[in-house]
């Protein structure tokens, strides 16, 4: 019998039509600690666990290991509470001092702003030492000693794990880059190796009572749409999200392999989604981290992983590089997406076109998260056609609605309101407790829900499209949706643009008010003036630009597309003269 629609999707939760029973029967999150969630899932001791630049990591390694930065975490000073500021790459080691952190009952402090923007979160954790790798400055050391209050630092080499035989050239010229003439040196610091041996010496209590809700990860939101804000996640939270993905990716005739280049463990989804959760879900990860996002292609070759996390910096790259060979066969890939941002539907075709030209099977698909829902909100796993803001159904033990922007109206399928989430991967909250009030939400149902600032709908199939950030009123009448109007020259195929974005600014005439400049990659030949009418006829008046800025390719920060920074260049003025030539 067909279950009757009520028209809210958070009753009627249409989307698990497409899970199969038998994957999702009695799915309920653990109540466990991080460290015993991997160790239950834990498919040997002596299978690796993770390939670090040719080094092969056994799973009672990373046992030991844990064990013994717990010892010595205790034994410089850090106990039940306290926060442990780690400025690391994505190496082995971090996850030996995120367990080890659970241990003794502290929690890890990433962030990887500006120097002032670290140092601000180190001041505010009031830790005494902090954990960097060796190629951290002397001066940079003593602004976090005498500006964050550190006493000193623990530093670790970033090829400590790794065989050097098998670090390839690109990746030492990366590594040879990071490092000054002047590297942190003295007294207040220790080796990783000096770190370990006080650890060993340490006879005091190293293990803290369990509580899994508990701070356990504190990271800091990239900034790149909008002000940088702590995002704190127990472990609770991190399995929350992790349990309802460990499907992902899988395969019943072979082990995959799993691997991450360059993206830091500063951010929630390469700790949950890229790190944690292929651990534990019998997959082998591989960590290749040193690797100049223009050298990724490099390492897909090199390493020819079955699952990849991709960002549209990444694929853009691999595509653009012009390195893989025309015959190189991706079939390697078992899957293949997009997170991080919205990806317009020209982005899509180029990249699911390089992919079938590669004989790769997979569908190239775009997802939709966020570091305060612990990474993953969705999955691609419906019929529905990939584009147009498509990014797949809830995972499966996770609740996501249409709301009346600010408030607590559901509102009904194709209706273009906030996407909010209610979830067990939903972070604890924010450092700032008001912040943390404006973000979750108890409704009248009892639950807490996430309200995520996003705009986008929902199908009556419970496919989730997601479409731009907040709302952009334009003085005149209409709202200024991004990705819609990407997407509108997407499918127009005006000759001659190669890549094509919205960047919104504030109306310098009208408060309240935005107005859209469109930045545009145009093929060798062709200028503004060339595509100018065509883009105007494609959009509706109110999405027509301002002003058509041509640019070299599209510019990133924080891996994605650097909007911010755009739109201060124009709030400056900085494109005025380009617009009079």
């Amino acid at each position: 019998m067909t279950q009757k629609m009520t028209g809210k999707p958070s009753i009627d939760r249409p989307w698990m039509q497409y899970y199969p029973p038998q994957m999702i029967e009695g799915l309920r999150v653990p109540e466990s600690t991080l460290y015993d969630y991997l160790k239950e899932r834990c498919p040997g001791e002596d299978v690796i666990a993770i390939h670090y630049y040719g080094h092969e990591i056994l799973w009672k390694e990373v046992y030991e290991q844990v064990d013994k930065v717990a010892c010595s975490l205790r034994a410089i000073g850090f106990g039940v509470g306290d926060e442990i500021p780690v400025f690391l790459r994505s190496v082995p080691e971090f996850l030996y001092l995120l367990l080890a952190a659970e241990k003794i009952g502290a929690s890890l402090l990433c962030r990887d702003n500006t120097l002032k923007e670290n140092v601000e979160a180190v001041k505010k954790s009031g830790a005494k030492m902090m954990i960097a790798h060796d190629f951290l400055s002397h001066e940079e050391l003593n602004v976090y000693r005498k500006e964050g209050g550190v006493r000193g630092a623990v530093l670790l080499s970033p090829i400590r794990s790794a065989d050097r035989t098998e670090i390839p050239d690109y990746s030492w010229k990366y590594l040879d880059d990071h490092y000054t003439e002047n590297p942190a040196y003295g007294p207040c610091t220790m080796s990783w190796d000096e770190f370990l041996k006080l650890g060993e010496a340490f006879n005091g209590t190293v293990e803290a009572s369990k509580d899994i809700h508990r701070p356990l990860f504190r990271a800091y939101t990239s900034g790149s749409t909008g002000p940088s804000k702590q995002v704190i996640h127990s472990a609770h939270t991190m399995v929350g999200n992790i349990h309802q993905m460990n499907f992902y990716g899988t395969s019943g005739e072979f082990r995959p392999t799993w691997m991450v280049t360059q993206l830091p463990p500063t951010l929630v989804a390469v700790v949950a989604a890229m790190i944690l959760m292929p651990l534990a879900s019998n997959k082998l990860l591989i960590l290749c981290p040193f690797v100049d996002p223009m050298d990724v292609d490099l390492e897909m070759m090199r390493y020819r992983p079955n699952c990849w996390p991709l960002i549209p910096m990444f694929i853009e790259n691999v595509m653009r590089n012009g390195r893989v060979p025309d015959d190189y066969d991706m079939s390697h890939l078992i899957s293949a997406g997009a997170g991080s941002e919205a990806y317009n539907n020209q982005q899509l075709k180029r990249a699911q076109k390089f992919l079938e030209d590669h004989n790769c099977k997979a569908r190239f698909t775009t997802g939709y998260g966020c570091s305060e829902a612990g990474s993953n909100m969705t999955l691609p796993m419906t019929k529905q056609p990939i584009g147009d803001g498509n990014v797949g159904i809830p995972v499966p033990l996770t609740l996501i609605s249409i709301f009346k922007p600010g408030t607590e109206e559901e509102l009904t399928y194709n209706t273009f309101g906030e996407i909010c989430q209610s979830g067990p991967g939903t972070m604890i909250g924010y450092d700032n407790p008001e912040a943390t009030k404006k973000a979750i939400k108890v409704h009248a149902d009892g639950k807490r829900w996430l309200h995520t600032g996003d705009i986008g709908y929902m199908k009556e199939d419970g496919t989730v499209y997601a479409l731009t950030r907040g709302s952009a009123p334009r003085y005149g009448g209409g709202d200024l949706a991004t990705l819609p109007m990407e997407n509108r020259l997407a499918d127009a195929q005006i000759p001659g643009i190669d890549d094509e974005f919205f960047v919104i600014v504030p109306d310098p005439d009208h408060l309240w008010c935005f107005l859209p400049y469109l930045f545009v990659v145009l093929k060798e030949g062709y200028g503004v003036e060339d595509i100018k009418d065509q883009v105007m006829e494609s959009l509706e008046e109110y999405m027509q630009p301002v002003q058509i800025i041509q640019i070299p390719e599209r510019p990133f920060f924080h891996y994605k597309t650097n909007r911010i920074g755009l739109g201060r260049e124009i709030m400056e003025g900085k494109f005025e003269k380009d617009e009079k030539k």
